[in-house]
């Protein structure tokens, strides 16, 4: 007897139809490892450059927030202020003229750089009206390679 679908074609092909053999996998996984064994060197070997890329972002983050302070303020926060006031408005004076209610940094704290350390904020800075800058991974200033400090002035 002969097993029909409602539609009058036979089901044999969903029942009969074969997996994957052993050997099948067997190909995938060794392709899979020689992939790995190619691409995990060169992968591994980029969590620095991912560093400095994230530093950079979160400059050119500030630097935004900075500008919707100023926009508010009519001035950007001074040195002693900080980037703290771009989360809570500032105690000391200069006071800005309106602070935007929750802040200028969306979760309501400014982020450390990718090695941990707080981010330097000088404001009039030496390069432009101000300057941020991450000391890299030894979090001291200059330095060279890993080291390298990431500096609001460099950043394209």
């Amino acid at each position: 007897m002969e097993k029909f679908s409602k539609f009058g074609k036979k089901r044999w092909f969903f029942e009969n139809r074969p997996g994957f053999t052993l050997i099948e996998l067997m190909v995938v996984i060794v392709i899979l490892s020689i992939l790995a064994v190619y691409m995990m060197p060169r992968i591994m070997g980029r969590p620095e450059q991912a560093r400095r890329l994230k530093a950079k972002v979160d400059i050119q983050a500030l630097e935004t927030a900075l500008k919707l302070y100023k926009l508010d303020s009519g001035r950007y926060p001074t040195t002693e202020q900080g980037l703290e006031a771009l989360v809570e408005p500032p105690d000391s004076s200069p006071q800005p003229k309106s602070w935007r209610e929750g802040g200028y940094i969306e979760k309501g704290k400014i982020a450390k750089d990718p090695w941990g350390n707080e981010y330097v904020y000088i404001c009039p800075g030496v390069h432009g009206d101000y300057d941020i800058v991450s000391y890299g991974a030894d979090g001291e200033p200059g330095g060279e390679g890993q080291n390298a400090d990431v500096k609001s002035w460099e950043i394209e």
